[in-house]
Order: structure tokens, then sequence, then C-alpha cells
């Protein structure tokens, strides 16, 4: 009886309506249009460069035949689906939260598999002097680099598309969860709709702030282990978040301080750019506009190529034998 009990307890948890269902079509579609997307920008690289896409080939191989790849991929599903359920006590600003976090553990999750497979396929390559053997072949050293950037971004992007598959799937299932929990009227499947509109520019913006950490990270690598790489990028992570907020703020008005904080903006990534919560805090009717995607896209563009050169500047003079 008692089990009985439990299950019928545990029904309206998946079946509170089926609005929630009806534009999850567009959530697959859009994956499928992202994977495809991926495979025509391969397709491309491997026409136009295809030395460095054998590298970057390689390099993606090697990350998803890890095991941590399908740790991370099975624990972000995990942690995704049941922070839908979790209560947050914030008197009807649950799904707000849920975004964030969704968003953010998304982000970490991903800047983690790139900060491992920088380190395992640059750091230990070259300490291994597997880098020698690759670069006694007709390769040039930028073409190293930029292939494995490449070869790293590709498993950090079919992770994003799975967990963002998954995270619209379940923000549109926790609008109707959050509607059953506080006794409202079950939302329509235009309700749904909308809330996964708004919050998919923000899974472009996190990526683009993942893909500046793992071109850092792979800079990083050139001359320094796993640790020290995890400690750097986390510290650039938390500045380049902390720093942008210290200058607006009233601390930011001392002019020692708005000297460094002006400074460190200008050496390093400004993430808050990144940020959807600071451009639109998921209130009805406010997304981000396209406008600021591109300029975010461009931004991150810009900070990739200079990586990339630091990077390179690293690794040219870096002994390898």
């Amino acid at each position: 009886m008692a089990v009985m009990n439990s299950t019928f307890d545990f029904l309206p948890l998946i079946a509170v309506t089926n609005a929630w269902i009806h534009p999850l079509w567009r959530v697959a579609l859009g994956a499928i249009l992202a994977g495809a997307a991926l495979y025509a920008i391969f397709l491309l690289f491997q026409l136009l460069a295809p030395r460095m896409t054998a590298v970057a080939r390689t390099t993606a191989k090697e990350a998803v035949a890890q095991p941590l790849f399908f740790l991370i991929l099975i624990l972000g599903i995990f942690l995704l689906v049941l922070f839908t359920i979790l209560p947050y006590n914030t008197f009807g600003e649950d799904l707000k939260i849920y975004k964030d976090g969704g968003l953010t553990l998304i982000m970490i999750l991903s800047v983690v598999l790139a900060l491992w497979t920088a380190s395992l396929s640059i750091a230990e390559e070259i300490e291994g002097r597997t880098a020698l053997t690759v670069l006694s072949k007709p390769i040039a050293r930028w073409q190293f680099i930029v292939g494995k950037f490449l070869g790293i971004l590709w498993p950090v992007a079919v992770m994003f598309i799975v967990l963002g598959a998954v995270f619209l799937s379940c923000v549109s299932y926790k609008v109707a969860y959050d509607a059953r929990e506080t006794s409202q009227q079950d939302p329509t499947a235009e309700v749904c709709l909308e809330q996964i509109e708004q919050i998919a520019p923000g899974l472009a913006l996190v990526f683009m702030e993942a893909a500046v950490l793992a071109a850092i990270s792979v800079a990083i690598s050139t001359r320094l282990p796993m640790l020290a790489n995890l400690v750097i990028c986390g510290s650039i992570y938390f500045l380049g978040h902390l720093v942008p907020l210290l200058a607006n703020s009233a601390v930011g008005k001392i002019p020692q301080v708005g000297f460094v904080a002006g400074l460190l903006s200008a050496v390093l990534p400004v993430l808050e750019n990144f940020n959807v919560t600071a451009i639109a805090f998921f209130e009805p009717g406010k997304t981000v506009p396209p406008a600021y995607l591109g300029l975010a896209g461009l931004y991150c563009l810009l900070y990739c190529g200079v990586a990339m050169l630091l990077a390179l500047l690293l690794f040219e003079d870096r002994d390898l034998a």
C-alpha cells in the first residue's frame, strides 16, 4: 500500500502537463542544426587546412575517448534534471535561479573538460616528447597549436549541444512543474516556448566564455602543467567577472582601485560580457539582443586570437628535445 501511495505521489512529477513537451521539437531541431553546422565547419577546415585539421581530429578523438568526457556528460545531465525538482525557496523565482545555475553548470563542466584536455594533449605531450615526433613531420608550430585548440573546442561544442538540449528541455518542464507546485494554472505551450527562447542566447554566450578560457588554457599549457593551469584559469575566471563589477562600484571610485581595475580589464578577458544575467535577468519580455550577441562573438574571436598568438610566442622558442 505504501508503494502504491509513493507511486501516485511521484506521478505529478512526470505528468504535470503535456504543454511542456510541445516546444521540444524545436529544441531537437536546434540541436540537429548545431551538430550539422559543427560538422560543416570541420569539413571546411579539412578542405582549407588539412594538416591543422589532422591535429585537431586526433586531439578531439583523444578527448572524447577519455572517461572524463562521458563522466562529465552524465553528471551534467543528472544535475540538470535533478535541479528541476529541487526547492530553492525563492518565493516564485525558482525558474530564474534554475536558468542561472544551469548555464553556470554547463560552462564549468565544459571548462573542466577543456583544461583537462589541454593539459593532456599539450603539456604532457611536450614533456613526453610526443610533440617533437609530431613536429618532425611537415607541420608548422602554429598549425600544431591552432589544431590543438580546435581539437579541444570541438568536444566542448559537442558537450554544449547535448547539455544545452537537455537544459532547454528541463527549462520547459520547470515552467510546468513550478506552476503545479504553486497551485497556479497550467502554462500553455507558448509560455514554455517563450522561456526556452529567452534563455537560448545565454547558451551561446556561455559557450563563448568557455572558448575564451579554453584558448587561455592552451596558451598556459605550452609552459605549465595541469595544476598551474587550473589555478591560473580559475583566477582569471574569478577576476574576469569581479573586476568590471569592482570598477563600477563605489569602491572603484577610489583612484588607485579604479586604475588597477582598469588595468586588469585591459589585460584580462572581461568575462562579465558573457554573463546573461547582467544583460537581461530573465524578466518577462527581456532577452539578449542579436546585436549584443554579435559584439560578444566578435570579442570572443578577438580574445581567442590574442590567446593563440600568446600561445605561439610561448611555444615558438620552447625546447622540445
